[in-house]
């Protein structure tokens, strides 16, 4: 005779065997969906398919651990009573390192006080003269056994008068590529760029365009007859960068006329400082010993303006570095990065002297991963921005990164014909000329607005 408790287990075996059967085909959809959102929230430098209007929850009801899920309605009611199927997690990707590990650097030293560090365990790993400040910028290996925020200290410490700080990374601010879904490719349309027809680069004659990002391919179309230097900073031990960043931001700017992808300045010179190389997988990075000295050499060479598609941690040198480009009347143009709108704000773009450029779609609606806060300063097109592949061809980028080369071209524009153009002017300008897009003024999403470049190059005459 069955006992009770296996006369219900009898009971419930049919009913048990369906909401398996079930589970197989109806769980497993809701359930994507829930982790989906999820994943959404949690790793928002992700992409997704969307044309980037904004977000919006994909579902509605409620999930219990236990039960199936489909707006709100109980599919399994016994799935609670039946033994989980264990299915292993999917793992995380590290984080990006922040920094370079046991690494410290430092401008300003006397001979006298890195004597003493090295006496005290302290290993200089590479140095080189910064000709904006005629001073040295030094890497050092920080002694065995000591914290980096102790050896840091002990750095400051014995030199106050130098500036000390971790040896950061900072990356390109680029995003999974999206489909170009407007008839016009050319983003430049959305704010009124003039053709080259229209202007036939007579306003760009003489600018002189800086930028620092990862590799360049030379041999692409885009660059056939153009002036474009290309300049390998990073430690030629480790290996080069990826092509896809620089060769994109590169062709924006200064793209050939002729080509599928003409750039907002065909007729600029491009002075393209390579300080990135490759770590790891799809992580081409910068220490802010290569960036600081990149930056130096820009301002040595006179560029009128530089373009910084990449983003980092505060950083002393770099700080200071960008002052002192500042203080030359040369003009700092950074992506605002796409670590989404709730994230810390990142630099150089969050530095006063700095313009920090966000990215808008062709609609110009904010870019949803883009970064806000009241350090922005100007909106551009940055998602589908159609483009320079890194071998040949052409193909759409999206990120703050491929924004900031459009306010990077206007200020070049303005500055052409006047080259004596003070920095605060320029903002000026280009305030003037801005579409305010959120609320009135300058607000953290668009900050003053969308850049509007009808008639820009009247406007520097």
């Amino acid at each position: 005779m069955l006992t009770s408790r296996a006369l219900r287990l009898a009971l419930i075996a049919p009913f048990a065997a369906i909401a398996l059967l079930v589970g197989d085909v109806i769980a497993p959809r809701n359930t994507m969906v829930v982790h989906m959102l999820g994943t959404s929230e949690a790793r928002a430098d992700d992409d997704d398919g969307d044309d980037d209007g904004g977000g919006g929850s994909r579902g509605s009801g409620s999930f219990r651990t236990g039960a199936g899920w489909s707006d709100g309605r109980l599919l399994l009611p016994f799935r609670g009573l039946l033994p989980r199927r264990s299915s292993p997690r999917r793992s995380q990707p590290p984080a990006p390192a922040v920094q370079a590990p046991n690494e410290i650097v430092g401008l300003g030293f006397s001979p006298a006080q890195l004597g003493e560090l090295t006496a005290s365990g302290f290993q200089i790993l590479e140095r080189g003269m910064l000709a904006t400040f005629n001073s040295e910028i030094i890497k050092l290996r920080i002694p065995s056994g000591l914290t980096m925020d102790a050896a840091r200290q002990q750095a400051r410490a014995l030199a106050p008068q130098a500036v000390v700080d971790f040896n950061h990374f900072f990356r390109p601010e680029q995003r999974a590529e999206r489909p170009c879904v407007a008839n016009d490719c050319l983003a430049r349309s959305v704010i009124g760029w003039p053709s080259a027809e229209d202007w036939a680069g007579a306003c760009a004659g003489g600018v002189r365009i800086g930028l620092v990002d990862t590799a360049i391919n030379p041999e692409h179309d885009a660059f056939e007859h153009g002036n474009v230097e290309i300049i390998r900073l990073a430690d030629e031990t480790l290996p080069e960068s990826g092509r896809q960043h620089g060769t994109a931001v590169a062709a924006l700017l200064v793209g050939s006329a002729a080509t599928r992808t003409p750039g907002l300045i065909p007729g600029g010179t491009l002075i393209a400082v390579d300080s990135f190389h490759r770590a790891g997988r799809q992580d081409d990075r910068s220490a802010a010993f290569d960036l600081v000295r990149a930056i130096d050499l820009l301002i040595a060479r006179e560029v009128h303006v530089i373009n910084l598609s990449l983003s980092g941690p505060p950083n002393l040198l770099l700080e200071r570095v960008v002052k002192k480009a500042g203080e030359r009347q040369i003009i700092a143009v950074a992506a605002a990065g796409n670590d989404g709108p709730r994230a810390e704000p990142v630099y150089p773009a969050a530095y006063e002297e700095v313009i920090a450029v966000t990215a808008t779609d062709k609609r110009k609606r904010p870019y949803r991963r883009a970064g806000r806060g009241e350090h922005i300063d100007f909106a551009a097109p940055g998602v589908a921005v159609w483009t320079a592949a890194s071998v040949s061809g052409t193909r759409p980028k999206t990120g703050t990164s491929f924004a900031a080369p459009f306010v990077t071209a206007a200020v070049a524009l303005l500055k052409a014909p006047k080259p004596e153009l003070a920095a605060d002017r320029i903002r000026e300008m280009l305030t003037g000329n801005a579409e305010d897009l959120g609320d009135p003024g300058k607000d953290p999403v668009f900050g003053w607005g969308l850049l509007n470049a009808h008639a820009i190059c009247e406007t520097g005459h």
